[in-house]
């Protein structure tokens, strides 16, 4: 599994940095066919002039799915890190816990990956007491505080909306595979799905 650590408007210490490199470590043991585990720290800075620090985790497996997680806590990059991983540790089980049909094994884990991996962790067993509330007020303006380019990945219309939901996002932005075109796959309301498509 190669692990990636990067960071910005932050100063990454080695204390950190190690701490960082021993938790991605062990979702190896949870989720043995992970290929890429990559942490992304971001300081943020908000209106009242506090410092948010940002930790998402973004996992790749070997089959090819994607599952990602982000949270944010003042100041301390550690136990942003950690409630990022109690996210993702929810993530992993879900992606464990799928049973998709031939054609689209890549959104679920092998017999063979389920019998090799660990019990996660107890749920919670990271997470600290956190004022959410206060967090969001403080973070609430309009300014645009990322900016990502992202690879876009052929695949169906259902795959796109398999791997929104293994992300526990509303939306997810893929290229059609058969048309080659761009496109947005959304959760509506009701909780059926929608498709966007760009035109000019």
């Amino acid at each position: 599994m190669e692990i990636q650590i990067y960071s910005n408007n932050l100063r990454l210490t080695d204390q950190v940095e190690e701490f960082a490199h021993k938790k991605l470590e062990k979702l190896g043991r949870y989720l043995p066919k992970i290929s890429e585990a990559r942490l992304e720290l971001n300081r943020e800075h908000t209106r009242r002039g506090e410092d948010i620090i940002a930790a998402q985790i973004t996992v790749r497996h070997e089959r090819g799915a994607i599952l990602r997680s982000e949270e944010r806590y003042p100041a301390d990059p550690q136990t942003a890190i950690n409630l990022a991983l109690d996210k993702m540790y929810k993530q992993i089980a879900r992606f464990k816990s799928k049973r998709n049909p031939k054609g689209r094994e890549k959104f679920s884990a092998s017999l063979e990956e389920l019998n090799l991996a660990e019990e996660l962790p107890l749920e919670g067993s990271n997470s600290t007491e956190i004022q959410y509330a206060a967090i969001e007020e403080a973070s609430s303006d309009h300014a645009v505080v990322r900016r990502k380019e992202i690879v876009l990945t052929p695949m169906s219309e259902e795959e796109a909306v398999e791997q929104m939901e293994l992300l526990g996002h509303t939306f997810f932005l893929f290229q059609e595979a058969n048309t080659q075109e761009t496109a947005v796959v959304y959760r509506r309301h009701d909780g059926s799905y929608g498709i966007l498509k760009p035109t000019i």
